[in-house]
């Protein structure tokens, strides 16, 4: 194929995903270590024989994990098999205390999934081969600069063992920007189940397949058929650690990869290092295949049988199911009922807010006032979840009509978040109780006494000089009034 000719080609892109899922438990995988990093923790001190693969330690299997692992194959309406066992997935690493992985090979725990998310106002499904449980490594830490630059690197192997669920999709993306969609529905609907916390380090972490095919082998629908798939090399990215990690990484390497056939020169199979800080992908190694890992049963850990666990192990309503509930339970808009799913949190405190006041009083001050606040200073709900009696609190004084909502959001709600007080502390503290209905008759009387120049707009039709005479009503009780009432007693005022 000449230049000219590979800088005419139309080329389609292809995605597929592994995603790795830090499962929320309080021991690791097979052995009882605790999963939970203390704040001064020392690197290697929360370790034992098994996780450190020391000779004679024998593993032991986390009950919770596993249960986790079913949660997440009922929400991805994935088939669990009668049987499913552990492998041994044989590579040397530094950060690999054993020299090999326990991990699933041919019997996973979960297969032939799905997951559907919403994309540029569209919604899409993604079909998820498989996902299975193995452990964590350890990590390295690259002194002096990164991968390829570092003067030396340390390990440390407290994360070593900790309970991981490997979710492998079909090659069904189109874009990076569908993957960054797909990971952010995927997040969601793990928290919900409650076997995932997106807060820890390391939590969500994504190695990406990607290569480029000609336009015209994608059918409809995005269908590729396997001969092209088989024909087209194939980079993995990998050091992928968040949504919009990925979508950096994918367009990058995706124009990387479009610009070299474009030359006429070959991609190569290999696998790549995603650099965050540099925002480009390096190239680690030849791509290995599964050979390559010498894969064969784990001796220590005998079949586990789990085929009735997705009939006893419940799971909670999953953000799509509730997203519709709000809609026709409390009447919100859609736009509404996104923003008060977006998380588990959010959507059950707005309940709680829901049930003791007006539901459409409740979705404004959760979705609008609190999540606006929240995200302006870049804090998550979680942060004050013991304060949020705080915030029903101040949606009680509004309701009750005890303050403006202006003042509310303006004053109260701001001063919470920034200083930390509570609600009633402020209010009394700046004075803004509403003012009584005779002492706002009396302000508006004032501002029409001592604004003739207003008055006389008004009555030639000015339509900011209603504006004018509220403002000096709303000036004048210290903001305490509520505008509304103002309008209309100052209209009510000037018609006379």
């Amino acid at each position: 194929m000449t230049a000219q000719t590979a800088r005419s080609r139309d080329l389609a892109t292809v995605i597929g995903l592994e995603v790795h899922v830090q499962l929320e438990t309080d021991t690791k995988i097979f052995c009882g270590c605790s999963t939970e990093p203390a704040d001064d923790e020392e690197p290697n001190s929360r370790t034992c024989p098994v996780c450190l693969g020391l000779p004679g330690a024998l593993p032991v299997l986390n009950e919770a994990a596993v249960a986790a692992a079913v949660k997440v194959g009922k929400a991805i309406d994935a088939s669990i098999p009668e049987e499913t066992r552990f492998h041994r997935k044989n590579y040397y690493y530094p950060d690999l205390p054993k020299n090999f992985q326990i991990t699933q090979y041919d019997a996973p725990i979960c297969q032939d999934g799905e997951l559907a998310f919403g994309v540029e106002g569209e919604e899409r499904a993604v079909a998820i081969r498989r996902a299975h449980l193995e452990e964590d490594p350890g990590s390295l830490q690259h002194v002096g600069g990164g991968i390829d630059t570092a003067d030396y690197t340390l390990v440390d192997y407290n994360r070593a063992g900790t309970p991981l669920m490997e979710i492998v999709t079909e090659p069904d993306f189109r874009s990076p920007g569908e993957v960054r969609a797909f990971l952010a529905k995927l997040e969601e609907v793990l928290e919900y189940l409650g076997v995932f916390d997106a807060t820890r380090d390391g939590s969500l972490r994504v190695d990406a397949n990607l290569s480029m095919v000609d336009a015209d082998a994608v059918g409809e629908g995005g269908a590729i058929d396997a001969a092209t798939l088989e024909d087209a090399n194939r980079t993995e990215v990998k050091n992928i650690s968040s949504h919009t990690g990925a979508e950096k990484a994918l367009a990058y390497e995706q124009s990387r990869q479009k610009n070299a056939i474009q030359r006429g020169a070959d991609v190569e199979q290999e696998t790549r290092h995603w650099d965050e800080s540099k925002g480009v992908t390096l190239s680690m190694r030849t791509k290995e295949e599964e050979k390559d890992y010498r894969y064969f049963r784990e001796a220590d850990l005998p079949p586990l049988r789990v085929a009735d666990w997705k009939e006893r192990i419940a799971i909670p309503e999953l953000p799509a199911a509730r997203r519709e509930r709000f809609r026709g339970e409390y009447g919100l808009s859609r736009e509404a009922a996104d923003k008060l799913t977006s998380t588990k949190q959010v959507a059950d405190f707005f309940e709680e807010v829901a049930e003791a006041f007006d539901p459409n009083l409740a979705a404004t001050w959760v979705a609008d006032e609190l999540l606006g606040e929240l995200n302006y200073r870049d804090i998550h709900v979680t942060d004050i979840e013991g304060r949020l009696d705080e915030v029903t609190r101040l949606v009680e004084l509004v309701a009750a009509d005890e303050i403006t909502a202006k003042n509310a959001r303006e004053t109260v709600l701001r001063g919470m978040l920034d200083d930390g007080d509570a609600p009633d502390e402020i209010v009394e503290r700046e004075g803004l109780g509403k003012t009584g209905d005779d002492e706002v008759a009396a302000a508006v009387r004032e501002a029409i006494d001592e604004n003739s120049d207003a008055v006389a707009d008004y009555h030639a039709g000015e339509d900011g000089a209603l504006n004018f005479l509220v403002g000096q009503v709303m000036q004048s009780t210290g903001g305490s009034a509520d505008p509304g009432t103002v309008n209309e007693l100052l209209r009510e005022e000037l018609e006379d």
